[in-house]
């Protein structure tokens, strides 16, 4: 038998006038850690959609086990013991941890007393202790999901696929929504879950992670494979200039750009939850000036996506009022707002920033129809839009044929890319950007990253929220924390690390 769990040879996949992979060779030993790593555009994504029956080859062979195997769907892929954790959740909120695993997989176990009790085993494997109740220290199976915290909840995914019988599990950037105390948990879990036979593909950008939690790294790059590497022989520098052909760049920029003048002032800003529960924002007040950067940190789910969208006008009946360079905009809808120079980068690109169907140059429009140079006297000006798009494509490194091309075709890396370089255009006085470079390669970070500071020292006025702390911390001049909707505390960037900024997120005691 192969001392390989999973092996993929010459797997190549061509889309209209894209070859996603070209003759890539992946091979995983049983029991290991195996990381893959490359630029957004690389062909990851494929790979592992190949692998886990989304997608056939155009030519090259599957193994599982030393047997070549042909999957038609990810239910095959599945039946061969490979199961998938998407970067994105799938959970019901309002179903139980143990409605969400059981769920498409009632033939298995049934849905009774076996079932739980194979839940409950599983769950102790994956860091769950399957708690009963008030007084337990773990989690209750009967429990709701939607009170569950980022990391159970990705915990319970793992879960979802070591019940459908999965022992070679591949993890698609699992720390991009943790705090460090979170990974470092996580990691526990994955070594431990090693010592029993598991095998983990991950895919992951951050590169320090990735060469803490591999036993090996393959690098791919335009589609190719690169080389696999043991992670005690490289560096994080040599790793990125594998992945890119240049340094790994860094988000710090310690000279301040800070105008005393107000862009943005935030008041008493306050949201009803619909559902009658807690407010969602509670008092929240925030000043932004020209040339500075408002960083905000917290666990995902305590009010970040709220107050973004509550400051851009998507949220209706929330008190307190918002003022943009001493204009009040509390009563503006969102297209008033943008008018008046509000850039957005939201955290969601296929539900707020994207025409998935459309092509790129149509992309662009969103939001500047009514603004020169796309808009003019009440029409749409698709040269001018045309001519824009191809610059964005140029200065902002988006990896297309064309700009006739959709959207939905572009890897996540290269649509943000395209969002960001929009949202930048136009001159605007404030940006609000939600996760900026989620899910994007360090190449593009850097790009990203350099704009956002070129246009900060231009006299932009940044307010800031991600999940990457050592983002946050480089970027920002000012840090506040918010946990249950209010803001709690601040943080100087010059000085906190990020395992400082993430007690101060969790409210844990040092």
């Amino acid at each position: 038998m192969s001392e390989h769990v999973v092996e993929l040879r010459g797997i190549t996949k061509r889309f209209p006038g894209v070859v996603a992979n070209d003759g890539v060779d992946l091979a995983v030993r049983g029991g290991e850690v195996h990381a893959l790593c490359g630029e957004n555009g690389a062909g990851k994504s494929t790979l592992m959609k190949i692998l886990y029956g989304m997608q056939t080859p155009d030519s090259g062979t599957v193994a599982v086990g030393g047997t070549e195997t042909h999957f038609r769907s990810p239910a095959d892929a599945i039946a061969a013991g490979i199961g998938m954790v998407h970067q994105h959740f799938m959970l019901a909120d309002n179903l139980t941890v143990a409605e969400n695993v059981l769920l498409g997989a009632e033939k298995r176990h049934g849905i009774g007393k076996a079932a739980r009790e194979r839940i409950a085993g599983l769950a102790r494997t994956v860091g769950l202790s399957a708690g009963t109740g008030a007084g337990s220290t773990g989690i209750a199976l009967d429990g709701l999901v939607e009170h569950l915290g980022v990391a159970d909840r990705q915990r319970i995914e793992i879960l979802k696929v070591l019940y459908r019988g999965a022992r070679t599990v591949i993890l698609d950037e699992p720390t991009a929504v943790l705090v460090p105390q979170e990974v470092d948990e996580l990691f526990a879990t994955v070594r431990a879950m090693q010592g029993e036979g598991y095998t983990f593909l991950f895919i992951s950008h951050k590169l320090d992670e990735v060469r803490a939690i591999a036993d090996r790294i393959t690098v791919i790059r335009r589609g190719r494979t690169v080389g696999t590497v043991d992670p005690g022989e490289v560096g994080t520098a040599e790793l990125a200039e594998m992945m890119v052909g240049s340094e790994l760049p860094s988000p710090g920029s310690r000279e301040s750009t800070v105008t005393d003048r107000e862009v943005l002032r935030v008041s008493g800003l306050g949201l009803p939850d619909p559902a009658g529960g807690r407010d969602l924002l509670d008092d929240v007040d925030v000043v932004v000036h020209a040339g500075e950067v408002l960083g905000i940190a917290g666990v995902e789910g305590n009010g970040q996506t709220e107050l973004v969208e509550t400051i851009m006008g998507m949220r209706r009946g929330a008190r307190g009022t918002v003022h943009l360079g001493g204009t009040d905009i509390t009563a503006l809808p969102t297209m008033a707002r943008r008018e008046h120079g509000v850039g957005y980068v939201p955290e969601d690109r296929s539900r707020h920033a994207l025409l998935g169907e459309q092509p790129l140059w149509a992309n662009r429009v969103l939001g500047f129809q009514s603004r020169p140079p796309i808009g003019r006297r009440g029409l749409i000006d698709r040269a001018a839009a045309r001519r824009d798009t191809e610059r964005i494509v140029t200065d902002f490194d988006v990896r297309t044929p064309g700009i006739d091309v959709t959207a939905a075709a572009l890897s996540g890396g290269n649509q943000q890319k395209l969002v960001v370089g929009r949202e930048l255009s136009g001159d605007p006085v404030l940006l609000i950007a939600a996760h900026p470079t989620r899910g994007v390669d360090v190449g593009a970070q850097a790009g990203i990253w350099a704009e956002l500071r070129a246009a900060r020292a231009a006299g932009l006025a940044v307010l800031l929220v991600s999940a990457d702390l050592d983002e946050l911390i480089g970027l920002s001049d000012t840090l506040a924390v918010i946990s249950g909707g209010r803001l709690v505390g601040t943080a100087d960037p010059a000085t906190v690390t990020p395992e400082e900024l993430g007690t101060k997120m969790t409210g844990a005691v040092t």
